[in-house]
C-alpha cells in the first residue's frame, strides 16, 4: 500500500511539474524578448523597409506566443510595427494605461546601439487587468523598437 501511495503521489507531482511547465511556456522570457530585440535590430540594420513588412507580418519570424517586436519614428513618434493593427500610424507617447503613460517613458528610454529597458503595468492578452511588464528597447537608425514580455 506504501508503495501504490507513494507511486501515486510521484505521479500526481510529473503531472502537477509538467502543467506548471505547460503553463510557463504560454509567455516569453526575458531573455527571449532581449534576443528577439537584437535579432530585429540586426534586421533593421540589414534594410529597413524589409524589417518592418516582417515585423509586421504573423509569419515574418518576430512573433512568438506573446512576444512581438514593435517599432515607431523617431522623427514624429508613429507606430511603423505592431501586431494590433489599431495602433499603426498613432504616436506612441500617447499610450497610456490608466494614468501610467508609458508610451511616452518608452520613447525617452530608447537610445541608439544600446539596449535599455522599461517597466510599466499592461494587460496581457485577453485580459483587461494591467500586469508587470518590462520592455527592451533600442533604436536603429530612424527606429525605435522593442520587446515587452510578462514578468
Amino acid at each position: 500500500m506504501k508503495t501504490f501511495l507513494r507511486a501515486t503521489a510521484i505521479a500526481a507531482l510529473a503531472l502537477l511539474c509538467g502543467a506548471a511547465i505547460a503553463v510557463a511556456q504560454q509567455f516569453g522570457t526575458a531573455a527571449e524578448a532581449k534576443a528577439m530585440l537584437e535579432k530585429a535590430a540586426a534586421q533593421l540594420k540589414a534594410g529597413e523597409a524589409g524589417a518592418i513588412a516582417k515585423f509586421n507580418e504573423k509569419a515574418g519570424g518576430f512573433r512568438d506566443r506573446d512576444l512581438y517586436v514593435f517599432c515607431y519614428n523617431i522623427s514624429d513618434g508613429k507606430f511603423t510595427a505592431h501586431p494590433n493593427p489599431a495602433l499603426m500610424g498613432t504616436d506612441i507617447r500617447a499610450l497610456k494605461v490608466k494614468d501610467d503613460p508609458l508610451g511616452q517613458k518608452i520613447f525617452d528610454a530608447t537610445k541608439e546601439g544600446t539596449i535599455t529597458s522599461v517597466n510599466y503595468n499592461f494587460p496581457k492578452p485577453g485580459t483587461t487587468d494591467p500586469v508587470p511588464k518590462e520592455s527592451f528597447l533600442t533604436r536603429v537608425g530612424g527606429q525605435g523598437c522593442g520587446v515587452g514580455y510578462y514578468k
